[in-house]
């Protein structure tokens, strides 16, 4: 058994993780996950201004803290937070290691980085250009004797499959053994969200004010159970691992640059207290191609929030609409989007109940039309707009965004290296390969009758949701909790069609979306594809992120069948 502790969700997760993951109780590995997608594009710009950044800076944070207690353990450390240049992390990290007077060896994994291969590959101008990296160049790393593996864009999951891989000497074609891992790996990777972080049940786990982050421990089979160090915040249950699995995923079928892991093969069971058993997952040949994300910049971005207080809401945001139109007509922004939220009540008993929103978000590829021009125009009108005139903020400089969109390349046209002792290793790619699959969706129970109450979603169900690029995912299922749960499921599994998500979020209306029944969790996998317009960045949602699109869709009411409510 290997004991594998994940010290790091994002680029920005809390620093002491890594202490407290050391400290709490025996640990194997630990490893961290800094790289979302909007994390390369604030990399890039990071090497923008300075050639020898583009790294994770908070990770040797935690690592000067944390390197003497880790060697004192022998405990390894496995993290992606060399992003752009994970060469110059592990030439960081060796100066650190010797200015404290600590022996470890440095390995880092390298070529996911195409930039200088954008016109080969047809990304046009790219900022950023990654492929997605397995795990076999860590495994290799750690089989070479590194203490510390440093990595740029390789899978979230790699980190942890990497380990296990070394450690149980699996093969390219162990792939249930992989997928096992995989699957692992993408439930501990966003730290504690697979703790209670994040969690539709919230009000059942506990004490959140301090959540344990997850550790899985990986058997050699591939099995393995996700716990956390005893008296850390949070819980460990079949809900919150169930709701870490489904997000940001899409079909059944999990794609990883060693393995697929099939997603409707997983069991999970509640061995006891804070420790959940992944068993049973399938895996099966790796795609041909993987995942490339490419950022590049996309101009300026300003917005401004007019706060509209009492009557005449839509003749008072029509009127500043028309004002600023007018402002800005000699040199106007090459895109313009006004929303109106309405959260004011009638009769309103305190004034936030008589208030309203009203957002204007301005890009352009220039700066000038964003920047002083619009948020002057903005507050000149202070004196001379609508009664009750106010903004949330004060006025702002332009700040510029970046355009995510992902590609695929062959994987045997990328380098996969590993870098230690002075030596260069070569990774070969899967030997057996496929196209990529075609999920089709599973067989539906059939939907139960009877009488109905008018009641939200989230009385029956929870869900989590996410992004990738412009795309949202939502996972719905049915928690541990019904009364009813396969019947419950039947009439979540029978609702939850493309059209039905269509009516429940509106914004999704006009957009292509995919349902994928999940029945061994009991749930769903819902993708609006073009939700998010061109990724986070580039998003003028509300919620560019679509974070809290699930419980949006929770909070929804439909007909629910007598006896299947929480």
């Amino acid at each position: 058994m290997l004991r594998i502790a994940n010290a790091s969700g994002f680029y920005g997760d809390r620093l002491s993780a890594m202490r407290e993951q050391l400290e709490g109780g025996p640990v194997d590995v630990v490893t961290g996950d800094y790289l979302a997608e909007l994390t390369m594009l604030i990399l890039g710009r990071d090497q923008l201004k300075d050639a020898s950044t583009g790294y994770a800076k908070t990770f040797l944070r935690q690592l000067a803290d944390c390197l003497s207690l880790a060697k004192a353990q022998g405990v390894r450390i496995v993290s992606n937070a060399g992003g752009l240049n994970p060469a110059g992390l592990a030439d960081a990290v060796r100066a650190l290691a010797a200015d404290t007077g600590i022996d470890i060896t440095v390995a880092h994994v390298e070529g996911d980085d195409l930039r200088a291969r954008a016109a080969e590959f047809g990304f046009g101008d790219a900022l950023t250009a990654n492929a997605y990296l397995g795990a076999f160049g860590i495994a290799e790393a750690l089989r070479r004797g590194a203490d510390i593996v440093v990595t740029g864009r390789v899978t979230d999951a790699s980190v942890t499959m990497g380990p296990a891989i070394a450690e149980f000497n699996w093969g390219r074609e162990d792939f249930d053994q992989l997928a096992g891992a995989l699957v692992a790996g993408h439930v501990i990777e966003c730290g504690a969200q697979a703790t209670g972080g994040n969690f539709a049940g919230f009000d059942t786990v506990g004490d959140l004010a301090h959540p344990g982050f997850p550790i899985a421990e990986i058997a050699a089979d591939g099995s393995s159970i996700i716990t956390k160090h005893v008296g850390t915040g949070g819980a460990v249950t079949v809900d919150t691992v169930t709701a870490q699995l489904v997000y940001e995923i899409g079909g059944p079928s999990y794609l990883n640059p060693d393995v697929v892991a099939h997603l409707d093969t997983v069991q999970l069971d509640q061995e006891s207290k804070d420790r959940v058993r992944i068993s049973g997952v399938r895996g099966s040949a790796p795609p041909e191609t993987t995942k490339v994300a490419l950022n590049r910049l996309g101009g300026f971005r300003n917005s401004a929030d007019f706060v509209l207080t009492g009557l005449q809401i839509e003749h008072k945001a029509e009127l500043i609409r028309s004002q600023l139109t007018a402002a800005l007509a000699a040199d106007p922004p090459a895109e313009v989007v006004w929303r109106l939220d309405r959260a004011d009540t009638p009769d309103p008993q305190s004034q936030w109940a008589a208030t309203a929103l009203l957002r204007c978000q301005v890009r352009d590829k220039r700066e000038e039309p964003v920047g002083r021009a619009f948020s002057g125009a903005a507050v000149e009108l202070a004196l001379a707009s609508y009664p009750g005139f106010t903004t949330t903020a004060p006025p702002a400089k332009a700040t510029p965004f970046g355009v995510y969109r992902p590609d695929y390349v062959p994987q045997e046209s990328v380098t996969h290296q590993v870098v230690i002792d002075g030596d260069t290793v070569d990774i070969p790619v899967p030997p057996r390969m496929t196209p990529t699959s075609q999920d089709h969706p599973a067989a539906l129970p059939t939907a139960p009758d009877g009488p109905t109450d008018r009641l939200p979603l989230g009385a029956v169900a929870y869900a989590r949701s996410g992004d990738k690029g412009g795309d949202a995912n939502v996972g719905v299922w049915i928690p541990q909790s019904s009364p009813d749960p396969e019947r419950a499921y039947a009439w979540l599994a029978n609702l939850l069609t493309p059209e039905a998500i269509r009516w429940l979020l509106p914004e999704a209306a006009e957009l292509p979306i995919d349902v994928w029944p999940l029945p061994n969790l009991r749930g769903v996998n819902i993708v609006i594809h073009g939700l998010l317009g061109e990724g986070v960045a580039a998003s003028t949602r509300f919620d560019p992120q679509a974070k809290a699109l699930g419980e949006w869709l929770r909070a929804r009411v439909v007909d629910v069948p007598e006896g299947i409510a929480l």
